[in-house]
C-alpha cells in the first residue's frame, strides 16, 4: 500500500508539473496602451468587443518574419469577418518608428505594428522570437494559442508544401468551442528578441 501511495503521489506531482508548465507557456497578456507605426494609440480595452485578437511578433529585418507576412495577411482576410482583430507587436530594441514604418511600406504591411518600447507586453507573453503568433481573448487577457503560423519556414529553409496550418487550425478549434492541444504545436522559428537588462527597465 505504501508503494502504491508513493507511486500515486509521484504521478500526481508529475501531472501538476505538466499543468504548471502549460500555464507558464500560455501567459496572459498585460493591459497595454501602445502607439503604432502611423502614430495611432491602441489599448487592449479597444478590442473588448472582439471575440479574439491575434498578435504577430514583428521585427524589422528578420527574414522569417518578413516571409511570414503574406500568409498572416491571407489568414486575416479570411478571419476578420469572424470578429477577430489582427495586430503586430514590435519589441526589438533596435527598431524605432521610422525603421518600422519603412519596413511596413516596403513589405505592404497593413496591420497596426504596436511598438512595445519597454518590452513589458512581450515579457508578459513570454516572447522569445519573431514570427510567433498569439491568439488571445481580449476580455480575460488569456492566451489560448501560441506558435508558428505554419510549418513552411525554418532557419535558412522554405518548404513549398505546407503540411500543418497551426494558426488556422487553432482559430477553427477555438471558434468551434474547443481547446488547442499545445503538445502538438512546435516552437516557432524566428529571430531572437533581445531584452533590456532588468537594471535598465527596473523589471
Amino acid at each position: 500500500m505504501k508503494t502504491f501511495s508513493t507511486a500515486l503521489l509521484s504521478a500526481l506531482m508529475l501531472l501538476a508539473s505538466f499543468v504548471a508548465s502549460a500555464d507558464d507557456y500560455l501567459k496572459p497578456i498585460k493591459d497595454f496602451t501602445l502607439v503604432d507605426q502611423t502614430g495611432v494609440t491602441h489599448s487592449l480595452s479597444d478590442y473588448k468587443d472582439k471575440d479574439y485578437i491575434v498578435v504577430y511578433i514583428h521585427g524589422s529585418g528578420c527574414p522569417i518574419a518578413r516571409l511570414s507576412v503574406p500568409e498572416y495577411q491571407d489568414i486575416a482576410a479570411t478571419y476578420r469577418s469572424k470578429n477577430i482583430e489582427f495586430l503586430m507587436l514590435n519589441s526589438f530594441i533596435q527598431d524605432d518608428m521610422p525603421r518600422i514604418l519603412k519596413e511596413a511600406a516596403e513589405f505592404k504591411i497593413d496591420f497596426p505594428i504596436l511598438k512595445d518600447e519597454d518590452q513589458t507586453v512581450a515579457k508578459s507573453l513570454g516572447v522569445e522570437r519573431t514570427a510567433e503568433v498569439f491568439l488571445i481573448d481580449p476580455r480575460t487577457r488569456e492566451t489560448l494559442f501560441r506558435g508558428p503560423i505554419n510549418d513552411a519556414l525554418g532557419y535558412e529553409t522554405q518548404r513549398s508544401k505546407v503540411d500543418n496550418h497551426y494558426l488556422k487550425d487553432a482559430l477553427d478549434t477555438i471558434l468551434a468551442g474547443g481547446v488547442v492541444d499545445m503538445d502538438d504545436i512546435p516552437d516557432s522559428k524566428g529571430c531572437l528578441v533581445g531584452f533590456f537588462h532588468p537594471a535598465v527597465t527596473g523589471l
